[in-house]
């Protein structure tokens, strides 16, 4: 777990709307702390002791200590209100915890070794399934992230949850047994042309095949003056194949041929 940070704040007189006003007139950040079954605490926080916490990774599941007055409370944030124009924090909720307290937090993924994976040197692309992961834990044994070794992965390879190294005393919270954290999925361009190929192939295998005498598809037209094909009548107006008889005008029989 990461060290333990410092917060310094004070007691606030007053709760509700106008309380908070006038510690924002006063240039600190109103909030709030509850919890382990005692009555919640109105405080006011120095901006700049929390702020810096707010920027690093894992604010939500580091636990924090907020002096008050001189007196100090082991906490974790628990929400953040922002102005939405200056992204400046207007209120913030700490829970109050103790050292028995079982609490649930959210903690990162982190990914290293990204140039050992031979799947992602020809191209591959890490797909991030999980970029948290909600576990139930004592205080003291918050996990700062969990560290996934992508070494000697190629393409089509998948990372699951039972991979990870769990503390003892951490329990995972998951709807799935052993559901995916992160895998290596082949290139857009490469999943682009297979689907293409597919695509080519199964037109191919749908379309009729040709009548007999009829032209192929794509096929060149016939040559001005070619005889027809076997079987096929000629066309209107062509001339006779050579060698056969021209066809007798008007639908005349031609001359029997002369006796000897």
């Amino acid at each position: 777990m990461a060290t333990t940070s410092k917060v310094i704040a004070k007691k606030r007189d007053r709760a509700g709307k106008g309380g908070a006003r006038s510690s924002r007139r006063d240039g600190l950040i109103p909030a709030v702390i509850y919890g382990d079954k005692q009555p919640p605490m109105m405080i006011a926080v120095e901006p700049k002791s929390v702020e810096r916490e707010m920027h690093k990774e894992g604010f939500f599941n580091h636990q924090l200590q907020i002096e008050v007055d001189g007196q100090g409370f082991d906490v974790l944030p628990r929400d953040v209100q922002v102005d939405p124009v200056t992204d400046k924090p207007l209120h913030l909720d700490f829970l109050r915890i103790g050292p028995e307290s079982i609490i649930t937090v959210q903690v990162p993924v982190h990914f290293k070794n990204e140039a050992s994976a031979p799947g992602i040197k020809r191209g591959g692309v890490l797909n991030v399934v999980l970029h948290e992961i909600t576990v139930r834990t004592k205080p003291a044994t918050i996990p700062e992230y969990f560290e996934v070794d992508l070494t000697g992965l190629e393409i089509g390879h998948s990372i699951h949850l039972s991979s990870l190294n769990v503390p003892e005393g951490v329990r995972v919270i998951t709807r799935d047994k052993n559901p995916t954290v992160a895998s290596i999925a082949a290139p857009t361009v490469v999943r682009d042309e297979a689907a293409a190929k597919a695509a080519e192939a199964a037109a191919a295998l749908a379309a009729p095949a040709p009548a007999e005498g009829a032209a192929a598809p794509g096929a060149a037209p016939a040559a001005p003056g070619a005889a027809p094909a076997a079987g096929a009548a000629p066309a209107a107006g062509a001339a006779p194949a050579a060698g056969a008889a021209a066809p007798a005008a008007g639908g005349a029989k031609a001359p029997a041929p002369a006796k000897k």
